[in-house]
C-alpha cells in the first residue's frame, strides 16, 4: 500500500482511506457483520486511515470500529482514526446545529475515547464550524488535548479559505476534510490553493458522490428509508437523469482503460496531488476491493483530458446537500 502524508504536520497514511459512516448511518440499513469484515479486509490490504464521526448513528459507528479493532489484537496500532465531532442531534435523529465551545470539545472527545476503546484519537476535527464560536477557540481546545496526549493531530472539515488561515494561525493543522470529486470541484478555486500554501493536506470525501459516480446507481433504484440520498438534490428528478448521463460518458472512458467507473473516478482524485487522500465509503468487501483497484490505475494526460471532457467541471446538476445542510457549510460561503 502506498502512503501519503497529511500535510506538513500530519501522519503518513494509506493513499486511500476508509470512510465508515455508511456502515452505521444515513445510507439505510447496514450489516454490522459485513461492515466489520470490510474493516478487517481494509486493514489487511494496508488501509491505515479510518474516518468516523461521533454523531454517526449516535456513536454506534465508533462502537463498530471499536469492535472491529478489538477482534484483531494489535490492529489499533496499524491505523489512524479520524473523528469528527460537534453535531447536535435529538432523539428522533434530527440535526439542530454544532457546538464548538472549548468545554464541549473536551466533552465530545471524552465520550469518543470511551466508545472507541482507545486512549487517543489520531486526527480530531469539528464537523462544521460553529458560527457562535471563533474557530481559534475550537482549535485551541483541540491543541490542549494534543498537549495532553489524547489527540495526535488537528484537522478541519468543510471550512473556507479564510477560516483555514485563521485556524492555522492558532495551531498546526494536519488536514482539511472536504468533499472533492469529479462532481464537486469547488475547492479548486481558492480552498485547495490555500491549503497547499499553508502545508495542509486534504482528505477528500464523497469521491463517488454518495454512489452516484460509482457506476452502480440506476434511474430505477430508489433510496430506502433512512437514506439521506432521498433528500439529495443530485439524486432527484431531472437532476438525476442529467447526472447519470455524465456517469455514462465516464463509463466509456473507463471501459477504454479496462477499469470500472468507480476506479476511474477515484483515480482522478488520486491524480490531483500527493497531498490528497481519497476516502472511500465502501460498506462491503467487494466494493472495497473495487475501490482499492483504483491504486493500480494510471491516468496519463490523454486519459485526464478524456475524463474531464466526459465530466466537465460544474456539469453536475444539483447542490451537494439540501438547502438546510448547505447553510452549515463554511466552505460554501
Amino acid at each position: 500500500m502506498r502512503t501519503r502524508t497529511l500535510g506538513r504536520t500530519g501522519p503518513a497514511v494509506s493513499a486511500i482511506g476508509l470512510g465508515c459512516m455508511g456502515m452505521s448511518a444515513l445510507y439505510g440499513e447496514a450489516d454490522d457483520a459485513e461492515s466489520i469484515a470490510t474493516i478487517h479486509a481494509a486493514v489487511d490490504a494496508g488501509v491505515s486511515l479510518l474516518d468516523t464521526g461521533d454523531f454517526y448513528a449516535m456513536g454506534l459507528n465508533e462502537l463498530l470500529i471499536r469492535d472491529a479493532l478489538r477482534a484483531r489484537p494489535g490492529s489499533r496500532d496499524q491505523v489512524a482514526i479520524s473523528v469528527k465531532f460537534g453535531a447536535l442531534r435529538d432523539a428522533a435523529g434530527g440535526w439542530y446545529g454544532y457546538d464548538g465551545r472549548p468545554g464541549a470539545v473536551k466533552n465530545f472527545l471524552a465520550y469518543s475515547l470511551n466508545r472507541l476503546g482507545t486512549d487517543h484519537v489520531d486526527v480530531y476535527r469539528i464537523a462544521r464550524v460553529d458560527p457562535a464560536v471563533p474557530i481559534e477557540e475550537t482549535v485551541g481546545a483541540i491543541a490542549e488535548e494534543v498537549q495532553a496526549g489524547r489527540v495526535r493531530h488537528i484537522g478541519l472539515s468543510e471550512v473556507g479559505a479564510e477560516t483555514l488561515r485563521r485556524a492555522a494561525s492558532a495551531a498546526p493543522i494536519s488536514d482539511l476534510q472536504i468533499e472533492y470529486s469529479l462532481f464537486s470541484r469547488g475547492i479548486e478555486a481558492e480552498i485547495l490553493p490555500t491549503a497547499r500554501e499553508l502545508g495542509i493536506g486534504v482528505t477528500a470525501y464523497g469521491v463517488l458522490s454518495r454512489g452516484l459516480l460509482s457506476g452502480h446507481w440506476t434511474r430505477e433504484r430508489s433510496p430506502g428509508a433512512g437514506d439521506f440520498r432521498s433528500r439529495s438534490p443530485r439524486f432527484s428528478g431531472d437532476n438525476l437523469d442529467r447526472n447519470l448521463a455524465l456517469v455514462e460518458a465516464l463509463r466509456k472512458v473507463a471501459d477504454g482503460k479496462g477499469v470500472t467507473v468507480a476506479q476511474a473516478a477515484i483515480a482522478w482524485v488520486l491524480s490531483r496531488g500527493d497531498d490528497i487522500v481519497p476516502l472511500v465509503g465502501a460498506r462491503r468487501r467487494d466494493r472495497l476491493a473495487e475501490s482499492l483497484g483504483a491504486l493500480d490505475v494510471t491516468l496519463d494526460d490523454a486519459d485526464l483530458a478524456a475524463v474531464e471532457e466526459a465530466v466537465p467541471a460544474d456539469a453536475v446538476s444539483g447542490s451537494r446537500y439540501d438547502a438546510g445542510q448547505m447553510a452549515h457549510l463554511d466552505s460554501e460561503r
